[in-house]
């Protein structure tokens, strides 16, 4: 369950990537046609880039929020778990 959430926010990243790239290169042909000033489009791209990390950060809290709400464990916990019960397996099969 987990993945699939990993994967839908590494997807939205790489849509907030792509964007980020087209809202840049509109800018930069603005500022090329002198529709707007280097500060200006400048300000537009880094308030499109704070606006998304906000976004992001929000969307990950909320997952987060999420997994501890339904209980589902991390890949890392689940790991974790799996390597002590190797390791216990492993001292009763000693005795």
């Amino acid at each position: 369950m987990e993945d699939t959430f990993k994967r839908l926010l590494y997807a939205g990243v790489g849509l907030a990537a792509e964007a980020t790239e087209k809202v840049q290169k509109e800018i930069d042909k603005l500022v090329e046609k002198g529709q707007v000033s280097d500060l200006e489009g400048k300000k537009i791209v880094d308030d499109f880039l704070e606006k998304t990390e906000d976004k992001r950060k929000e969307f990950e809290s909320k997952f987060n929020e999420f997994v501890e709400k339904h209980g589902y464990s991390k890949n890392s916990e689940v790991a974790e778990l799996r390597k002590r019960i190797d390791a216990l397996d492993a001292k009763l099969a000693k005795k």
